[in-house]
């Protein structure tokens, strides 16, 4: 692939950016999620031209976890490719984030939320990532065996030693969250942002409370699995397709394609028809338009799948 330049209009395709809570980050209302699609398994070249098709259109925050791949570590490791092929010159314009909560390596430290996992975890990602600091460093997910302190004071210490500049927590329950919010103030580490899985079909963030919380505390949100993993697409209307994720059944397995959620998704699909609009881009509004969420996570397998989920944001 041919040496890399920035589309020097990427900053006037359309893409708008919202305020991260009340900090003075603003981020893309669209991000490019790692999740899926930027594993070793995964062809590089594919990988680079999602993310050059992402950044040439305004996207600058890439959401990355440890354990993303497959196998672990290895969508890590693809940044840090993109890094050296091709933006490096553009590392001050990029807003790059990741995570440490779940299972990464074995034995009693490779897990959860203690202080040596967390620090040891996010000093392998910066190795895999050929990067000097994190912009955002998440705690994956709640740990309730390790003191809740534990957690948060190294997500404090991480800031202050020059490894992420900013931190955030994901998938917490609504009263830890709530005291991670108050800890992290008190030490001059606001958390910067609330990750969760908030679409169509999955609104515990609205029902829990989680999103009124981020917003009374000036912390912003980030919607994953927006698309609920691709049911929220054409995808799934009319069955279950060979070359599907559903198909593969790790993430989603055939039998939650029930007949009562295939006539749901019919009827979604069929309102975002009648609204002259696809019902991807009807559920990509839907998240954004509520109150406090800052951007939606998206994957993509190929550029015209990114191009699809950027309307959303066409003015």
């Amino acid at each position: 692939m041919e040496k890399y330049t920035a589309n020097t209009l990427r900053y006037e395709n359309g893409m708008q950016y919202n305020r991260c809570g009340q900090s003075g980050i603003l981020l893309p209302k669209v991000s490019l999620g790692f999740w899926h699609n930027f594993g070793s398994v995964d062809p590089y070249e594919r990988s680079r031209e999602i993310t050059r098709y992402a950044f040439d259109h305004g996207i600058t925050h890439f959401d990355l976890a440890n354990n993303y791949g497959p196998p672990y570590g290895s969508a890590e490791e693809t940044l840090g490719r993109l890094m050296e092929d091709d933006f490096r010159p553009y590392r001050d314009e990029l807003f790059i984030s990741t995570k440490a909560g779940y299972d990464m390596w074995l034995g009693p430290y490779g897990n959860w939320g203690s202080r040596k996992y967390l620090m040891a975890s996010l000093n392998q990602s910066l190795r895999r990532m050929h990067l000097d600091y994190v912009d955002l460093f998440y705690s994956h997910r709640y740990d309730p065996e390790t003191p809740i302190e534990e957690t948060l004071q190294a997500l404090v210490d991480i800031v202050r030693s020059g490894k992420a500049l900013y931190v955030g927590i994901s998938r917490w329950p609504l009263e830890a969250t709530r005291k991670a919010f108050q800890y992290l103030r008190r030490r001059d580490v606001p958390c910067l942002i609330y990750q969760g899985k908030l679409n169509m079909l999955n609104r515990e963030p609205l029902e829990e409370g989680i999103l009124d919380l981020c917003r009374e505390s000036g912390v912003g949100f980030i919607s994953f699995s927006p698309l609920a993993q691709g049911l929220l697409t054409d995808r799934y209307l009319n069955g279950i397709p060979e070359d599907s994720r559903m198909s593969r059944g790790k993430f989603l397995r055939p039998d939650m394609l029930t007949d009562e959620l295939q006539e749901q998704l019919r009827e979604l699909n069929a309102k975002a028809q009648a609204q002259g609009e696809t019902l991807a881009e009807m559920a990509l509004r839907w998240i954004l338009q509520h109150e406090g969420v800052t951007s939606v996570l998206v994957g993509a397998s190929s550029t015209t799948q990114l191009q699809k989920n950027l309307r959303c944001v066409s003015t």
